[in-house]
């Protein structure tokens, strides 16, 4: 019996383009607001990206489970646990992704605004993805 609230979803064939590593998806919601069940494997993470919108939008991540990883750019890297909760405002250049030894999942809640539109930038680079366990974490939660 699996201890997953919700189902893990299907590779994210959709997105693997914007990834490195593989990643899973299972919509929760398309209706009122977007709401996704996505699942990283062992370092997998998404490229840098920005969630634009003229007002309102951006993107919460609810983490429920393994350990995986928050940076915006130019701040370092924020370690996410079960519990956490980011707050991700609109026009914010950010990836997120796995530990490199644990699978991570997130709820991600796409924030309704107007205009919205998501931005794919480069991947991470191997040297920032290995980099992350001795930067000096400054963010709080």
């Amino acid at each position: 019996m699996s201890d997953k609230i919700f189902p893990k979803g299907e590779p994210n064939t959709a997105f693997e383009k914007y990834f490195i590593g593989r990643s899973y998806l299972q919509m929760l919601s398309t209706e009122q607001i977007m709401i996704a069940n996505v699942t990283f494997e062992p370092g997998c993470r998404n490229n840098w990206h920005i969630h634009h919108a003229e007002n309102g939008g951006g993107q919460i991540l609810l983490c429920i489970g393994g350990t995986g990883w928050y940076q915006e750019s130019g701040k370092s890297p924020r370690k996410l646990a079960p519990g956490d909760v980011v707050n991700i405002p609109a026009n914010i250049r950010h990836w997120h992704g796995a530990a490199n030894d644990s699978e991570f999942t997130h709820i991600a809640i796409e924030v309704p605004g107007e205009n919205c539109r998501t931005e794919w930038c480069e991947p991470v680079t191997e040297e920032e993805y290995e980099a992350l366990e001795t930067e000096v974490f400054t963010w709080q939660k």
